[in-house]
């Protein structure tokens, strides 16, 4: 995972993340599929390589954008916030996004109870219902 994340750290101004949101519905998306820790890593080097956390690092100065704004673990602390909620509340969109998501379900079919397909699942729980409760928190958080 080094090379991937010495990659997006030094690539990071050219793939066009500016605003938090951005950083929140990506981590997001990313999450849902994979498990939260390396998709927070990933976009946690991708933060740390963008130009204003840079030179926050090289030289203690915040320019642009996050100017004023505090830094935390080397980047700006709403992109920390937007990276770290996301990482976690993303992966309950899909069954293979959270592990114990699959077991629940598991357990849940051993059980008799019958639960919905994968794509069922998201159709009529995840983009229903928690999607307008991941934006509600962007609006409200980040």
């Amino acid at each position: 995972m080094t090379p991937a994340l010495a990659y997006l750290k030094a690539h990071a101004a050219d793939l066009g993340f500016t605003h938090a949101w951005q950083f929140y519905y990506s981590t997001g998306a990313l999450s849902a599929f994979l498990d939260n820790t390396p998709t927070a890593v990933a976009f946690h080097g991708v933060a740390s390589g963008l130009p204003e956390s840079l030179a926050a690092a090289q030289a203690g100065v915040v320019t642009g954008m996050f100017e004023g704004t505090p830094f935390v673990a080397g980047i700006p602390e709403i992109l920390l916030k937007a990276i770290s909620i996301a990482a976690v509340m993303f992966g309950s969109l899909t069954y293979i996004g959270n592990g114990p998501n699959f077991m629940v379900k598991a357990i849940a079919e051993e059980s008799g109870i019958k639960m919905p397909s994968f794509f069922g699942y998201m159709i009529k729980f995840s983009l229903i219902i928690l999607l307008p409760v991941y934006v509600i928190v962007q609006l409200l958080f980040i």
